[in-house]
């Protein structure tokens, strides 16, 4: 079994800030594994601009962003990048398994890091009720259709919620020659942050329903049409309330989950695994990840210390 000083999972923003923050303390034998087959995580969807503020001090878009990190990881000698690489389980002894393009591996870690990212929230943990028709969608995955696919999922679109994906598409979807018939958001306020409440839905002029939610989605073999109703301040259906919206596609956009289930494996708390990122707790900016991160590489690098013969010299 390969042995390594610390074994870095996932090659987002999250995952490549720690792994050069560890690097840069002293840690020179480190392992970064990345499923995907490009570094940059969820940024190399996000084509948008906002990102950079506070870290660069520049406007920056996702894939911009990222490749400011990719650069200076790939230029590091001490960090081996594996892509393709897709962790299957996890032991206390903090032995981890990955298969890869025609192999499976499993490496014993003297530390980790787990910057795995978060999962969307389906259709099925808000129940929306209905038939089950094509041109349902998460909002990222639309995302990841229009900005790295080239396609258009849908012309006329109904969103679920008011996170900032779903915020940011809309404006995508408008953008793109099709129509965002309304954002329907259960709450009293906007869960994204402002700068997308105004720039992705009022500069658009798109409907915007607080304390409303999607009572049904109908459809056969495409999304028709969904039926909308106004909640009190319980959440409670308002009586007389419902009315009904025609459209060919619904987004859900309700927040995001910590991807954890690698770290669940293990089935304890280990010393010497850390997460940072979304894996830690969900973000609103990427440059609060990117600080953060660097915080858990140095304190990966510092249990490290803690440790006799460590494999790559740590000082």
């Amino acid at each position: 079994m390969v042995e390594r000083d610390l074994v870095v999972v996932g090659g987002g923003p999250a995952g490549m800030a720690a792994a050069i923050s560890a690097h840069e303390n002293g840690v020179k034998d480190i392992l970064l594994l990345e499923r995907d087959q490009f570094l940059g995580g969820i940024l190399n969807q996000c084509i948008h601009t906002g990102f950079g503020i506070t870290y660069f001090k520049e406007v920056l878009t996702g894939p911009e962003y990222a490749d400011r990190f990719i650069k200076k990881i790939r230029g590091v000698s001490g960090i081996e990048i594996s892509l393709k690489s897709f962790v299957i389980n996890l032991t206390k002894e903090k032995a981890l398994t990955f298969i890869k393009p025609g192999m499976m591996e499993t490496v014993k870690a003297r530390s980790i890091i787990m910057a795995t990212g978060a999962r969307e929230r389906t259709r099925e943990m808000i129940h929306i009720p209905g038939t089950r028709p094509a041109g349902v969608f998460s909002a990222g995955l639309a995302q990841k259709l229009i900005n790295v696919e080239g396609l258009l999922p849908g012309k006329e679109v109904v969103i679920a919620g008011s996170g900032d994906i779903g915020l940011i598409m809309a404006r995508r979807f408008a953008l793109e020659g099709a129509k965002v018939k309304a954002i329907i958001e259960v709450e009293k306020t906007s869960r994204g942050l402002m700068r997308n409440v105004v720039q992705c839905v009022e500069d658009f002029d798109i409907p915007l329903y607080f304390r409303h939610k999607i009572a049904k989605i109908h459809g056969q073999d495409r999304v028709e049409k969904v039926s909308v109703i106004r909640v009190d301040e319980d959440l409670n259906e308002v009586n007389d309330s419902r009315f009904e919206i025609e459209c060919d596609t619904v987004l859900i956009s309700v927040g995001l989950i910590p991807e954890r289930e690698i770290i669940e494996m293990a089935g304890e708390s280990i010393p010497g695994i850390f997460t940072c990122g979304n894996a830690s707790r969900i973000y609103d900016i990427v440059d609060s990840v990117t600080k953060d991160s660097e915080a858990a590489g140095k304190a990966a690098a510092a249990y490290l210390e803690t440790l006799s013969n460590p494999i790559g010299k740590v000082s």
